[in-house]
């Protein structure tokens, strides 16, 4: 729900001036939308999914509420966290480590594959 209420805030500040100038250009509904529209609205697209991808992945209250005490569901944020309970930091502090790494690689990856489109997008379309 916050994703969406971001994203129509985004298209909200979109100048209108734009689909009137790609009407008066002879443009469609369909053109302005995939043309125009959509390549403007790239930032904010992919601002959606790496927080979509990224909130579950390093969810933690949700999935330890639901989990509870089924090992065998834990997520790998509750499972990190397994590892620092007191009875187990010792034998399992440099694991923890490592797998705190290995949980930030593919994130990281995807926000360098993507930021591309953050820098294009900075642009802006009217000028004025």
């Amino acid at each position: 729900a916050l994703g969406f209420q971001i994203i129509k805030g985004f298209f909200d500040t979109m100048p209108k001036e734009l689909d009137e100038a790609a009407l008066l250009d002879g443009c469609t509904r369909w053109q302005i939308f995939t043309k125009i529209t959509l390549p403007l609205s790239k930032p904010i697209i992919i601002y959606q999914i790496l927080t979509s991808f990224t909130a579950p992945w390093v969810d933690f209250i949700f999935a330890k509420v639901i989990c509870r005490a089924n090992a065998d569901q834990y997520t790998v944020a509750i499972g990190l966290w397994r590892m620092l309970e007191k009875e187990y930091i010792d034998n399992w502090y440099t694991s923890f480590a490592a797998g705190a790494v290995l949980i930030s690689i593919p994130i990281a990856i995807l926000f360098l594959k993507l930021q591309k489109y953050y820098v294009n997008g900075m642009a802006g379309a009217v000028k004025g």
